[in-house]
């Protein structure tokens, strides 16, 4: 993978990352899949993501989430007292490591979020907090993934006017690992040539586009 920005700004940019959803759980009562889409919408989370200074490192956590709020219209007078505290946990964690995500994949916040959210952060957690960062992002990133291919499938079928029956009929695929593929019980990047070769031409796309 190549990562987003140069590395002299990382350490400030994760950190803050932490803090700003810290804040805004702790502080503001604020959701934070709502935060994230305000995050992006704001411009900020491009700004972010190309490495610039003023935003990775310039302002803190706390400074970038009134700067999000403000920018689209959801600012508060006065915000809560920044937060003072001497350890972390879920709500500072799933910043950091989103943070730490997007630098080392180079993937857009947007691609990130729309397919993992705050619940599925939290369910992570227990498991991912005591491994390595590098090894964490690797569980975030295939559940991206495998989300965006689920994701295509039922777009695909979808865009078509298909049920999954009719699908199921027109590809040769059993229904029920259909349903499996779209749920993400199966992997459908494991299927055989010959499954995705079908669906991709009851589909009328190319292998390709499904895995």
């Amino acid at each position: 993978m190549s990562v987003a920005y140069n590395q002299m700004y990382f350490n400030d940019a994760i950190t803050n990352m932490g803090e700003m959803t810290e804040y805004a759980h702790y502080a503001c009562n604020a959701d934070l899949d709502m935060t994230f889409s305000c995050f992006i919408i704001s411009g900020y989370a491009k700004r972010f993501q190309m490495g610039d200074p003023q935003v990775v490192s310039g302002m803190s956590g706390t400074e970038l989430y009134m700067a999000v709020m403000d920018k689209c219209g959801m600012g508060r007078d006065p915000y809560p007292a920044p937060l003072v505290r001497y350890d972390t946990d879920v709500f500072y964690w799933i910043g950091y490591i989103l943070a730490y995500a997007q630098w080392l994949s180079g993937w857009s916040f947007k691609s990130i979020t729309d397919a993992v959210k705050t619940e599925d952060f939290m369910r992570m957690y227990p498991a991912l907090h005591t491994v390595s960062e590098d090894r964490a992002c690797e569980e975030i990133l295939e559940l991206c993934k495998k989300r965006a291919v689920i994701s295509r499938l039922q777009q695909y079928r979808k865009r078509l006017g298909y049920t999954q029956a009719v699908l199921s009929e027109k590809s040769g695929v059993n229904l029920r690992t259909l349903q499996q593929y779209e749920v993400g019980d199966k992997d459908i990047t494991k299927a055989s040539a010959g499954s995705v070769i079908s669906l991709a031409r009851a589909l009328h796309v190319e292998p390709g586009d499904l895995i």
